[in-house]
């Protein structure tokens, strides 16, 4: 072990010297010894709550990982932040909330670590946007840091196959359309969710996880293990343990997060078919380390990277179900053995990916990872959309979507709850193209996502039959042609403000364009007659962020 004093590189600032007797004096109000203010502090961030079984286990991740770092010679310190539950969010006003949450989870984090300069941090955390949140603040501090997860749920049983949140969401429309009864969505409803965790399928929580692990900020195997095994909490001492030894060697975020790294990411999560949101959040964090990103190498990359993984909403599988083929370690070796993976890519624990993958499996006898020789797809499952109608990108996935060209007249909303009372009241036809504007960072404010519109057209039977455009965006369970991230925004004066019911639109995903067929001096008229809305929130944290955030093809930061 490096000595102490060395690696209290922050913490001497509160409990060394003279003038800091008051600090030493509220310490020792919590028990803390001489030998607890010799050692270094550990920040343990925790986003535990009981808003949502995402985080219902952190309290014990958190313990394990404080056993452990006192075991290394480490002083533990956790704090809580926020989360919002997406899904409970879902579908009203609340969801406003969700993306502004990102940002306040990031700053809290940031706040507690600097104000009691902590020497080291381990960031535990469980839902959507309580993991890019962790991250960012992990990058923007750039102190010795490790990311951990609580852990997928379990899927549920429901008429003898898994189902997820997913297919909640999803019978809504089905009851809404007749085909499913009231019995069967009450029973679908007590089934999908057995116990704690996060979302079982490959929605935004697990996909951010998962993206996690390939930019190499947690161990091994952290993205799968399910929240309810008995692994996850030995898994979670030994991030205890390994959070010291990136405290000795010194390794900050920043040297992890280089842009090698964000390719990494951006290929797992183009390999395995995961949310739209990784999009938004992988931005937003390579933005807080320094890193240079931009929507069109998430295209390139997704060119050029095969789909490899059948997950939910898309495919078969559960996230639970990958664990036991050995996980995302088992993808990314796959990857890395093709040569779609930068071998020598830095990790918090000091090896270099390629050093980290020699234990994970080697073949994966199993059809929910496929070989890169027989992929689903060739290309991988992120699209970034340009034309007149998003001059600065939009965002969709393209995961088991069989229609990828798709032209119809607009059905325009002014927000998400007229689409869905269309919808409820079967008023989408086949062909149309659902157009749900001022739903952006700024104009919603919050970007809500728009799982309870496009499940409930999947579960009428029109996930292939229409396309969905918005400056909103997307839960990981959507599935669909459902165009996200339309940037400018409507707010902002982009010609999603200008389209009027009837306008043809046109999404040809294989040449990557979204237009309205409108001249050039037609959509200038509209735009010059158009006047924005008046703000939704005049006050409060809302407000605010409308003020402060920017672009979602920038990853809708703040600031």
């Amino acid at each position: 072990m490096a000595e102490p004093k060395r690696l209290k590189h922050r913490s001497w600032e509160v409990t060394e010297g003279p003038a800091r007797a008051p600090a030493r004096a509220m310490m020792r109000g919590m028990g803390l010894s001489d030998e607890d203010l010799a050692r270094p502090l550990v920040g343990v961030s925790n986003t535990w709550n009981e808003a949502t079984p995402c985080q219902l286990n952190l309290d014990r991740v958190a313990r394990r990982v404080k056993a452990a770092v006192r075991e290394a010679g480490g002083t533990p310190r956790e704090f809580i932040t926020i989360t919002v539950s997406d899904a409970i969010a879902m579908g009203h006003e609340g969801m406003r909330a969700s993306l502004v949450s990102r940002e306040v989870i990031a700053d809290s984090i940031e706040l507690m670590m600097h104000a009691h300069r902590y020497d080291a941090l381990v960031a535990c955390a469980a839902c959507d946007k309580s993991i890019p949140g962790s991250i960012m603040a992990m990058a923007r501090l750039n102190v010795p840091s490790i990311f951990t997860y609580g852990g997928p749920m379990l899927p549920g049983r429901f008429e003898g196959r898994d189902v997820t949140i997913q297919d909640v969401f999803e019978a809504v429309g089905a009851f809404a359309a007749g085909t499913m009864s009231a019995a069967q969505l009450d029973e679908l409803e007590r089934s999908a969710c057995p116990g704690a965790g996060t979302c079982a399928g490959l929605f935004t929580a697990n996909t951010m996880a998962s993206c996690a692990e390939a930019l190499g900020l947690t161990l091994p195997g952290d993205a799968a293990i399910p929240q309810v095994d008995p692994e996850r909490e030995a898994h979670s001492e030994k991030v205890g343990l390994a959070v010291m030894k990136t405290l000795e060697l010194g390794i900050k975020p920043r040297d992890v997060l280089a842009h090698e790294a964000f390719e990494n990411a951006i290929t797992l999560d183009a390999a395995m078919g995961g949310s739209t949101n990784a999009v938004l959040h992988l931005l937003a964090i390579a933005h807080e380390a320094g890193v240079s990103l931009t929507l069109d190498e998430f295209d390139a990359i997704a060119r050029k990277t095969p789909h490899l993984v059948s997950m939910k909403p898309g495919g078969r599988y559960v996230m639970a179900d990958l664990h036991r083929v050995g996980g995302v370690p088992g993808v990314l070796r796959r990857l890395l053995e093709a040569g779609r993976l930068h071998p020598d890519a830095l990790t918090v624990t000091g090896e270099t990916m390629a050093q980290r993958l020699r234990n994970a499996p080697a073949e994966i006898s199993s059809d929910i990872v496929r070989p890169i020789a027989d992929p689903i797809s060739p290309a991988g499952t992120v699209a970034v959309l340009r034309g007149n109608l998003a001059p600065e990108g939009a965002v969709v996935k393209t995961a088991m979507v069989k229609r990828l060209v798709h032209r119809g007249p607009a059905r325009v909303f002014e927000g998400e709850e007229a689409a869905f009372q269309a919808a409820q009241e079967r008023a989408i036809r086949p062909g149309d193209v659902v157009v749900i504007r001022y739903e952006g960072p700024k104009g919603g404010p919050g970007m809500r996502e728009m799982l309870a519109i496009t499940a409930a057209l999947v579960g009428q039977g029109l996930g292939e039959e229409v396309a969905l455009v918005t400056d909103g965006r997307f839960s990981g369970a959507t599935r669909g042609l459902m165009v996200g991230h339309v940037s400018p925004e409507a707010w902002d004066g982009g010609l999603l403000a200008g389209v009027r019911d009837g306008d043809p639109i046109e999404i040809d995903v294989p040449k990557r364009t979204l237009r309205v067929d409108l001249t050039d001096d037609e959509a200038r008229r509209r735009l010059r007659g158009w006047v924005r809305p008046s703000p939704r929130y005049a006050s409060g944290a809302l407000a605010k962020y409308a003020k402060l955030v920017g672009s979602a093809s920038q990853g809708a930061l703040c600031g």
